[in-house]
């Protein structure tokens, strides 16, 4: 039997072992096998790693031992009986929201947020691997002009992307807020100028993450650290005219960070709502901050499955949008170790982390970043 390298979670504690495990094999006929290229890693992955009160009650112990990882480039290698799309060769990344063509929310096109939906790495064996097996359904062509490391953050840079764009796509010419330094919003700042935001305002609070912010085309900034709400919600106020900026993203999910944007967003404005709060339910200024504003906001529970994808992958090809900035670290999978204590060190001296089963690719994706 072929055996396959793989970071597995077996214990429910920190950390996670490099084990070999037989190579998949589809496990239904509408599946496909991808040989992984490069996969990074994710917020998620971190809370599985540390194996937090989330993963206990999300995941369980039970389901363990289990293959950590969702964020991926790859190779089809195999394809089931029944998958119609997909060939042998094709370079997919994966949209990792596997949605149920039952779900009401799928037949009426939310199928990213349906009832039944399950997640790679979460409810399967995910992408820290080798290999990995996955239904054809929601593998999606990379255009070859985008490098392995590029691709395999696509599925956050999705979550950016519908973040910014909400469900119109109505931003050019608009003035944003984006709360956060972590990958997601640093994200959301490229893409914000890529798809012409006219003003951008970050807020953050780690020099590194908001340097990043700086590369990736804030216009404003300030560090939450040194200021205060009264003063933040000043700064935006002189910057709008008085008016408050037309979108607020709220990326972080701290009662501050909910209370700017609230406060922020112009009357018939949009906020929406990304960051994930330590506690729930968080207390909202319900009269003030939606009522009387006449405030729309616009939840975000993984990707706008395909159009975010679609966008992206023409802003990637077409070099409008370079979110190599984020990329601050490439460790090969074998040193995975090294790439979760960069994601967990505080203060932030990461972002984005991308891990490469194959040396050669790994080294290869660090002559093209320049580190």
């Amino acid at each position: 039997m072929e055996t396959m390298k793989a970071v597995v979670k077996v214990k429910p504690e920190l950390g996670a072992e490099m084990q070999d495990l037989p190579i998949p094999k589809p496990a239904r006929a509408d599946w496909v096998v991808v040989k992984v290229r490069a996969t990074s890693i994710c917020g998620t992955d971190v809370h599985i790693y540390k194996w937090d009160p989330w993963s206990e009650s999300r995941i369980g112990r039970k389901a363990l031992p289990q293959v950590l990882g969702h964020e991926v480039a790859g190779e089809v290698v195999e394809v089931g009986v029944h998958c119609t799309r997909l060939k042998v060769g094709d370079y997919i990344s994966a949209e990792t929201h596997i949605y149920d063509d039952g779900d009401l929310t799928t037949m009426l096109g939310s199928p990213h947020v349906g009832t039944h939906m399950r997640i790679v790495g979460v409810d399967y064996d995910g992408c820290f691997a080798e290999y990995f097996t996955l239904p054809e359904k929601v593998c999606w062509p990379n255009d070859p002009a985008i490098p392995p490391e590029v691709a395999s953050i696509q599925e956050p840079l999705g979550n950016a992307a519908y973040a910014v764009l909400g469900e119109d796509a109505d931003v050019a010419g608009k003035t944003m807020v984006i709360t956060g330094d972590g990958p997601i919003s640093l994200f959301a700042v490229g893409v914000a100028r890529a798809v012409g935001v006219a003003k951008i305002i970050h807020f953050g609070k780690y020099d590194l993450n908001m340097e990043i912010a700086r590369k990736m085309g804030c216009d404003l900034q300030m560090n939450t650290n040194e200021t205060t709400g009264k003063e933040r919600l000043e700064f935006v106020l002189d910057h709008t005219g008085g008016n408050g900026v037309d979108i607020a993203l709220e990326m972080v999910g701290s009662q501050n960070s909910v209370d700017d944007c609230f406060a922020m967003v112009r009357k018939a404005g949009r906020i929406t709502a990304f960051g994930i709060a330590a506690e729930s339910p968080l207390p909202v200024d319900y009269n003030n901050g939606i009522v009387f504003k006449g405030c729309q906001i616009h939840g975000i529970n993984g990707r706008k499955i395909f159009d975010t994808w679609y966008r992206n992958r023409n802003l990637l090809a077409g070099g409008r949008l370079d979110p190599t900035p984020v990329i601050t670290n490439v460790f090969t999978l074998a040193d995975f170790k090294a790439g979760f204590d960069k994601m967990i060190e505080r203060p932030r001296k990461s972002a984005k982390v991308v891990l490469f089963p194959d040396e050669k690719e790994c080294q290869a994706a660090l002559k093209r970043l320049g580190k």
